[in-house]
């Protein structure tokens, strides 16, 4: 229930809330809980996955999403990880630990198959990651003001270095996922060269972030997979 679930027969060694942002993406979600939940369990966490949810027919503001998310996840659980999880992946070896690392950052679709497993370019932190709580905080988590696709993770990175922190990385034979349904050639082809940022992060990273998040908290609910929750 909600997406909880605890080691019936030992005491999990670690908690990790998966956070997930979401919009009208049922296909994807179906395919990602179906997979996700086996896996995790394999591992023996105690963990709750939940689903961010934006109203309305506005840009989608998955950064966002992500810091609401962490912030009323934060309500439930002292999480000892928050993994940030793109819906249309799979991670494909159970050795993958969804566990954070406990002095940076961690980056862990290191390999995804549409970059023919490999790293899009250096400072890559896009898919799924983990950080601790307290990396979250040091850098203000995730800016508000990213509003369609694409950046917000190469803002990310640059903040997790302004944060005196450095980015790690789940070895690529480990850290391989797939994507679900993924289309076009040409699409696949941008994807290989960094977007250039629209935002001053140096300037802006300490000011925009969890330190300024503001939303309207519609409502909050406990699917037989997963807590859903809705903001506007």
């Amino acid at each position: 229930s909600g997406g909880h679930y605890r080691p019936p027969h030992c005491f999990a060694r670690y908690k990790s809330a998966i956070l997930v942002a979401y919009r009208n993406q049922e296909k994807y979600l179906r395919h990602l809980l179906y997979y996700i939940h086996p896996f995790l369990q394999r591992q023996q966490l105690s963990y709750t996955i939940y689903l961010i949810q934006q109203v309305g027919t506005g840009s989608f503001n998955r950064a966002k999403l992500l810091n609401v998310g962490v912030r009323e996840a934060m309500k439930d659980e002292e999480w000892d990880c928050l993994v940030l999880h793109d819906i249309d992946l799979v991670p494909e070896n159970d050795y993958n630990l969804y566990i954070c690392d406990e002095y940076y950052p961690k980056h862990m679709a290191s390999a995804m198959d549409k970059f023919q497993y490999t790293l899009p370019y250096k400072s890559f932190f896009g898919g799924v990651s983990a950080l601790t709580p307290e990396h979250y905080m040091k850098m203000n988590g995730f800016p508000n003001t990213y509003w369609g696709d694409g950046g917000e993770n190469d803002d990310i990175a640059t903040r997790i270095h302004l944060a005196g922190m450095k980015i790690v990385r789940t070895s690529p034979h480990l850290g391989r996922y797939r994507v679900m349904d993924y289309s076009k050639e040409t699409e696949i082809q941008e994807l290989w060269k960094r977007p250039p940022s629209r935002h001053n992060t140096r300037k802006t990273w300490k000011a925009d972030g969890m330190n300024t998040l503001q939303f309207r908290l519609l409502s909050r609910t406990k699917h037989p997979l997963y807590t859903k929750i809705t903001v506007d």
